[in-house]
């Protein structure tokens, strides 16, 4: 029996798991600042996963850059959930949010 199917897909679902908190506090703390991070991260782990001839770890690093290219999008959506009232707000960083500029909370 060969076991590598599951074992990416148990990699993949672990590193998804890891993503989600990373882009909900990257948010938090940053903004959306640092989705250049996420892009670098991104394209560097899918060029390294072509280079890299062990299938197993060549699809671990592909999935690592996969999700981060898509955090990028994520990045941005968690600003709207913040927004919307979904997820708290950083108050050091109230003023890079439409919602508390509209209702007029500048300090």
């Amino acid at each position: 029996m060969y076991f590598t199917g599951i074992a990416i897909a148990v990699c993949t679902f672990l590193v998804i798991g890891i993503f989600h908190p990373i882009v909900i506090k990257t948010e938090y703390y940053f903004g959306t600042r640092p989705w250049w991070v996420f892009a670098l991260v991104g394209v560097a782990c899918i060029v390294g996963s072509i280079c890299i001839e062990n299938t197993m770890v060549s699809a671990i690093v592909g999935v690592i850059g996969a999700s981060s290219l898509w955090g990028i999008g994520e990045l941005f959506e968690q600003k709207q959930r913040v927004e919307k009232g979904w997820f708290p707000m950083n108050p050091k960083r109230k003023d890079q949010y439409k919602s508390t500029r509209q209702k007029g909370h500048n300090p």
